[in-house]
């Protein structure tokens, strides 16, 4: 039955008690209708109520679902991560368990995804949330991210997403990176688009992100923008700066030099110490291009992985 399977919808749970069996409910009368083979995947991150309990018996109620436990609370884009390593469906669905990501949708992202895109990302529309804490930062944190990265979507934050298991296979996550899922299909040359989605009010619990993931969030971006630009020519970016830097501390130096022939005393001008300082940076610059390009290499071939991707092969 396992090779039949399809379609694997990974669920991240932190303290949903209350909301796993409705969720899981709506997931089976949702893919049931469209009568194909799936399985659910609920990865439990070191929730400290009754979750890893429900999931011990909705496995054993229910043939579809598979229960994940880990060890401790790793966070969301570990427990994604644990749950795509372990499905097996061709394509991967991801949603919250906190019922605010509406299950009816999944069939609309999977028709999506077959119409030849790599990843589908769901955009709350009419987000059912506060429009100060919630709403208002998350639409700047959407064109930042977008400005940054040049892949322009609407909610980058909407956990309810469709994937090829190709592309995702590619991907390798850590950090607060499952946000930037749409960033890392698009390095590895993926398709993607962005399709609306219902968006429910919170039954149960609390939210469980606060401001501290905002900083979280700006270091993994920085990360991504350089991973997006410069993943396979780091020397790009420290050989430019250190170029800059070595270019205008020859200039400062060539003037400091006319006005000593001419007899001025230079020993005191801040100019010499900023002309000093710029040189110095500007090889060390150029020497973490040049060890960036040497990690870069030393990864690229102990690790096996291709500077491209095929997206498909003609052949006569």
């Amino acid at each position: 039955m396992n090779n039949k399977i399809n379609i694997s919808i990974v669920i991240p749970i932190f303290n949903e008690e209350a909301s796993i069996p409705q969720l899981v409910q709506e997931i089976l009368i949702a893919m049931r209708k469209s009568k194909e083979a799936f399985e659910i995947i609920l990865v439990n991150d070191g929730s400290d109520d009754g979750s890893a309990k429900v999931l011990s018996k909705l496995s054993k109620e229910i043939p579809e679902v598979i229960g994940i436990l880990l060890r401790k609370n790793y966070g969301q884009t570990a427990a994604m991560a644990a749950g795509f390593d372990i499905s097996i469906g061709k394509i991967i669905v991801s949603l919250d368990g906190d019922l605010q990501n509406d299950p009816a949708d999944i069939p609309l992202l999977i028709n999506k995804l077959r119409d030849g895109y790599d990843l589908v990302s769901g955009w709350r529309y009419d987000r059912k949330d506060s429009a100060i804490s919630r709403k208002l930062p998350s639409r700047i944190a959407n064109k930042l991210i977008g400005k940054v990265t040049g892949i322009h979507l609407n909610d980058y934050g909407c956990s309810l997403k469709a994937y090829r298991r190709e592309v995702l296979s590619d991907m390798k996550l850590y950090g607060e990176l499952h946000r930037f899922l749409p960033v890392l299909a698009n390095i590895e040359g993926g398709r993607i688009t962005e399709i609306k989605v219902n968006h429910r009010s919170r039954k149960y619990g609390r939210s469980k992100y606060g401001i501290d993931r905002t900083f979280r969030v700006m270091m993994d971006l920085l990360t991504i923008w350089f991973l997006n630009r410069f993943l396979t020519r780091p020397m790009y970016i420290f050989g430019f700066g250190g170029i800059i830097a070595i270019l205008s501390s020859s200039l400062a130096s060539i003037y400091l030099l006319v006005m000593k022939i001419s007899g001025e005393d230079i020993g005191n001008r801040p100019l010499l110490l900023f002309a000093l300082i710029l040189g110095i940076a500007g090889v060390q610059l150029f020497c973490f291009g040049l060890l960036g390009e040497l990690q870069i290499r030393t990864y690229h071939e102990s690790q096996g992985r291709p500077i491209y991707r095929i997206r498909k092969t003609l052949r006569g």
